[in-house]
């Protein structure tokens, strides 16, 4: 068992450049899908699974920060992707332990999004 936990970790730290490279805009993106059905009040069902899909991206970023941590590699960026996954992992429970909360607040930022609107394409 230690032999297979020993192999992944080495594993993702000889190749931490590709699987960060994966990882980030995959956490980003699956996240991003999170709050847009959330915005959009889809089904329960549906939220689930892009909340499921966005978990596993995240924990498997904290498992690979992890490994860093590890053997004594303390960095910026091991905390900032290590950051990165909590803050998605955390967005994602919210959108399912209290979606109406997420909504209000989602409804507030796109109101103001849509106010700034003019101002942000007003010819010089």
């Amino acid at each position: 068992m230690l032999d297979a936990f020993h192999s992944l970790s080495e594993f993702s730290r000889t190749h931490c450049i590709a699987i960060c490279a994966f990882l980030v805009p995959a956490n980003l993106l699956a996240t991003m899908l999170t709050l847009g059905l959330t915005a959009l009040r889809r089904p329960t069902v549906q939220i689930q699974r892009a909340v499921g899909l966005a978990s596993c991206f995240a924990l498997v970023m904290v498992l690979h920060v992890l490994t860093w941590l590890a053997v004594g590699i303390v960095m910026p960026p091991t905390f900032i992707l290590f950051w990165l996954a909590s803050t998605c992992l955390l967005i994602n429970i919210w959108a399912i332990a209290y979606p109406a909360s997420l909504n209000r607040i989602l409804d507030v930022l796109l109101a103001w999004f849509k106010r700034r609107q003019p101002e942000l394409h007003q010819p010089e």
